[in-house]
């Protein structure tokens, strides 16, 4: 079963699945194309697409990303932390030197694609001029 959303836009024709453009965006390609990058620095978004043209500077991915990764990284970390203290006699410097280490990581490893999702998903539902943007491409194409 696929998650499929049809945009507001009249003149936009095409269906653009979520899952697969959140997947794109994930892993820092176009989520239209599947062909450019994403960014163009860790956290910068590239204003268009250097292969399919579409326009990305009106993106508003700001505060969900990390949130999804406090979400994620805190229950991970939390986990670990419950468990290694029930199950195994772990000395207290251990959990000093692996928890923030780890949490640093997994953080700064997971916040990139995350907002890549974001930019995906954003692009699929047609938010923030997504919608417009296609249409009009839509149009310059037909």
């Amino acid at each position: 079963m696929s998650l499929t959303i049809k945009t507001a836009t009249p003149v936009d024709t095409n269906d653009v699945k979520v899952i697969p453009a959140m997947r794109r965006g994930f892993l820092n390609h176009c989520p239209a194309c599947n062909q450019g990058r994403l960014f163009r620095r860790f956290l910068k978004v590239v204003d268009h697409c250097e292969s399919c043209g579409t326009e990305f500077h009106h993106h508003r991915a700001d505060d969900l990303p990390p949130y999804l990764v406090i979400f994620i990284v805190g229950h991970l970390i939390g986990y670990g932390i419950l468990m290694s203290e029930t199950k195994l006699e772990v000395p207290m410097w251990v959990h000093l030197a692996i928890w923030p280490a780890l949490t640093l990581i997994l953080c700064l490893a997971l916040l990139q694609p995350m907002k890549g999702a974001v930019v995906g998903l954003q692009y699929a539902l047609g938010m923030h001029g997504f919608g417009v943007a296609r249409a009009r491409k839509n149009d310059e194409d037909n």
